[in-house]
């Protein structure tokens, strides 16, 4: 796959984060005790916004194409764990698997890392 297509893909999935970001504050602005629902909602619409950004910085040469672009995916996977973990929390009262949310964090905090790595990095110009 090119990396244009990568990069529409990445598009695409921030497209439902932002979605799915917006129907969790909705639910939780109308559920009495949803904190984990605005704490998810809140995670997905700022990494999608991240997610983005990279995707800009990306194309304008910014920053290392291979390096960020992972830290762009993780960025959607781990924020998918995180607020996935957070809502069947809310709802199922169990989360996704054991460790979930601590497991996207780590990756976030990964990315974000990747993120500056990717921009330090030098590139051919």
């Amino acid at each position: 796959m090119t990396r244009s297509g990568l990069l529409r893909i990445l598009i695409i999935l921030t497209g439902v984060m932002g979605a799915d970001g917006v129907i969790l504050a909705a639910a939780a602005a109308h559920q009495p005790d949803a904190t984990r629902l605005a704490s998810a909602s809140s995670m997905l619409l700022f990494h999608a916004v991240a997610v983005i950004g990279v995707v800009a910085l990306i194309e304008r040469g910014i920053v290392h194409p291979q390096i960020g672009l992972s830290a762009a995916i993780g960025f959607v996977v781990a924020a998918a764990l995180f607020a996935g973990d957070l809502t069947v929390r809310q709802y199922a009262g169990h989360g996704l698997f054991p460790m979930a949310a601590p497991t996207g964090g780590t990756l976030l905090i990964v990315s974000w890392l990747a993120l500056a790595v990717s921009a330090a990095w030098p590139r051919k110009v």
